[in-house]
């Protein structure tokens, strides 16, 4: 059984990365600003600030990672307020709070929305006719599927 979540053409993204990821992030937002200006942008603390203060992009900032922003912004994704996640994490550092980041993707996947964890990733998605279009997400009831084991 699934759930289907609409995601209208005005989508709602969070910006999140690591420190050492930080200044790649503003980067690419400085390249996209023309499109991302069309959404609604959110972010974990310092990303969010730093973004919007080299972007001048409102940004929605919840707490820094490490002190419940990653969880915050799971929690939106599972309200549905937030459809999309560009996540610039460093994969040759541990993070004190790498629990909380694996909870997050997992969130991502369970709720079925794109993630984008580098340059790359980002821009084949930002580049997308999707990004300009609504979109049906397909989310697995997966209260169901553990029933069905028990």
């Amino acid at each position: 059984m699934m759930d289907i979540k609409k995601m209208n053409k005005q989508k709602k993204i969070a910006l999140v990365a690591h420190d050492n990821r930080k200044k790649d992030l503003i980067a690419w937002v400085k390249v996209n600003k023309e499109i991302l200006s069309k959404h609604f942008l959110f972010g974990t603390g310092t990303t969010g600030k730093l973004i919007s203060e080299a972007t001048e992009l409102p940004v929605v900032r919840y707490n820094s990672g490490p002190i419940g922003g990653d969880q915050q912004i799971g929690s939106r994704i599972i309200e549905g307020d937030i459809d999309f996640m560009v996540f610039f994490w460093d994969p040759l550092e541990a993070q004190p709070h790498d629990p909380d980041v694996k909870a997050l993707l997992r969130i991502a996947v369970l709720y079925d929305i794109p993630v984008a964890m580098n340059q790359a990733t980002a821009d084949f998605i930002f580049t997308s006719h999707l990004m300009e279009e609504e979109y049906e997400r397909f989310v697995i009831d997966y209260t169901k599927r553990l029933k069905r084991k028990i």
